[in-house]
C-alpha cells in the first residue's frame, strides 16, 4: 500500500496554512507516511511549504478570468496541460490519496486524482464554497467542511463531513496568557500595555490601513498600543502615512510592519484583533479565544467572508463592521469598548473558543487515513 498523500492548496495563506497543518498531523499519526505538495512557484506555498519541511512539486496552474477576456480562450489548453502534469506527479509519487484545499491549483490536482482513480478529499474552509471546490466536489469521496451549514451548498451533501478548519501547530498549541509578555517584547512592544493587533492579509487591506491611521488621534484610552501589519505591497505607502499621523498627534505607540512571520507571537501579544474574515483567521481566533472585530472583504467570491463573520458574530464571538462603513471613527467605536472592558473581552473570548475546533487537523487527517490506499 502506498504511503504518500499528495496535497494541493495554494495562492493564499487561507489555503496553505490548513494544508500544512493537516500534513503535520498526518506525519504525527503515521510517521511512515509522506505528505507531498503540489503548488505554483511564485505563490506563498513556494516558501511556506519547504519551510515547513515538505516537498513541493511546481506546476503551471491556470487561473480562470472572472470577466470576458482574450485569455479565456487559452484556459482549456492550459488546464489540460496542468491535469496531465498532475497525473504524472501522482504516478511518480505512487500516491495513495489526494487532498485539496481550494484555489486554482487544486482543480487540476483534483481532476488528475479522478482520472487516476485515487481517493479524493476536498476541504472547504469558508461558509460559502469557492468555484474550484464546487467543481472538485463532484469527484470527491468526501468533502470536509468547516461550517455545518455548508453541506447543503454541495450537490451531494451526504458526502460531506464537518471537520473544522485546521490550524497550524504553533498557533493551536499557544498558551496566550503564558506567552503574552515575552511575545510583546519580541515584537518590540511594551509588555504592560493593552494591545490591538491589526492585519489585513499578506498584501494588506486598504480600507483597514486607512482606518487605523485615521483612528490614531481619536483614541480616548490610556495605556494602548497598536501592532499593525500593513501588508507587503502596501507598506511603502502606509509607513509614511503613519509617520505623518504621529507627527500630528501623539496617540498610542506601536509598530507598523509589512508582514508578521510569527503570527503565534502576534496573537499572544494581542488583547483584541481587527482583521478580515477569512476562514483561516477565524479558525485561529476561535481556537485561541481571541476577541475580534471583523471587517469582511466585500469582493470575496459569493461574499463568503460576510457569511464567515456572521456565523461567528451570531454566537457573540466577534463584532462585525462592514467594509463600506469602516473609517477611523467607526473603528474606534467598535474596538474601544472591548479594549476598555476586560469582562466584555472575556465574554467574547468564551464564545469564540466555543466556536473553535482545535481538533480540526486531526479530524481531517484521520479522514484522509481512512481513505488511504483505495476508495471507500
Amino acid at each position: 500500500m502506498s504511503r504518500t498523500v499528495v496535497i494541493a492548496g495554494g495562492g493564499t495563506a487561507g489555503h496553505v496554512f490548513p494544508a500544512i497543518a493537516v500534513a503535520q498531523e498526518l506525519r504525527r499519526l503515521d510517521p511512515e507516511l509522506e505528505p507531498v505538495f503540489v503548488g505554483v512557484d511564485d505563490r506563498l506555498e513556494a516558501t511556506l511549504v519547504p519551510e515547513a519541511g515538505f516537498r513541493l512539486h511546481h506546476i503551471e496552474a491556470a487561473s480562470i478570468p472572472r470577466r470576458l477576456s482574450p485569455r479565456l480562450a487559452t484556459v482549456p489548453f492550459a488546464l489540460r496541460r496542468s491535469v496531465r502534469r498532475c497525473a504524472e506527479i501522482l504516478r511518480e509519487e505512487r500516491a495513495g490519496a489526494v487532498v485539496t484545499f481550494g484555489g486554482y491549483v487544486s482543480f487540476p490536482v483534483a481532476r488528475a486524482a479522478w482520472r487516476e482513480q485515487l481517493p479524493l478529499i476536498v476541504h472547504e474552509q469558508n461558509a460559502v464554497p469557492g468555484l474550484a471546490n464546487r467543481v472538485a466536489a463532484r469527484w470527491a469521496d468526501t468533502v470536509a467542511v468547516t461550517f455545518p451549514g455548508s453541506a447543503d451548498r454541495f450537490r451531494h451533501p451526504e458526502r460531506t463531513a464537518v471537520t473544522g478548519d485546521p490550524v497550524r501547530e504553533d498557533v493551536c498549541g499557544l498558551d496566550l496568557e503564558g506567552a503574552r509578555a515575552e511575545a510583546r517584547v519580541r515584537l518590540g512592544l511594551d509588555p504592560d500595555r493593552t494591545t490591538l493587533l491589526v492585519f489585513g492579509g499578506s498584501q494588506g487591506a486598504r480600507r483597514i490601513n486607512q482606518a487605523i491611521i485615521d483612528a490614531h488621534e481619536r483614541w480616548e484610552l490610556a495605556g494602548l498600543q497598536v501592532l499593525h501589519a500593513a501588508g507587503r505591497s502596501a507598506y511603502d505607502e502606509v509607513a509614511p502615512a503613519w509617520a505623518a499621523a504621529r507627527d500630528a498627534h501623539p496617540g498610542p505607540p506601536g509598530q507598523v510592519v509589512p508582514f508578521i512571520d510569527q503570527m503565534a507571537d502576534a496573537y499572544a501579544a494581542a488583547d483584541v484583533v481587527l482583521c478580515r474574515a477569512g476562514a483561516t483567521s477565524i479558525a485561529e481566533l476561535t481556537v485561541l479565544g481571541l476577541p475580534s472585530v471583523l471587517v469582511p472583504y466585500p469582493h470575496a467570491t459569493a461574499d463568503h467572508q460576510a457569511a464567515n463573520a456572521a456565523a461567528l458574530a451570531a454566537i457573540g464571538g466577534a463584532t462585525v463592521v462592514a467594509d463600506a462603513d469602516l473609517d477611523g471613527a467607526q473603528l474606534v467605536a467598535a474596538v474601544q469598548p472591548l479594549l476598555r472592558d476586560p469582562e466584555a473581552r472575556a465574554t467574547m473570548a468564551r464564545a469564540a473558543r466555543a466556536f473553535g475546533r482545535p481538533d480540526a487537523a486531526a479530524n481531517l487527517a484521520r479522514l484522509v487515513l481512512s481513505h488511504l490506499g483505495g476508495r471507500s
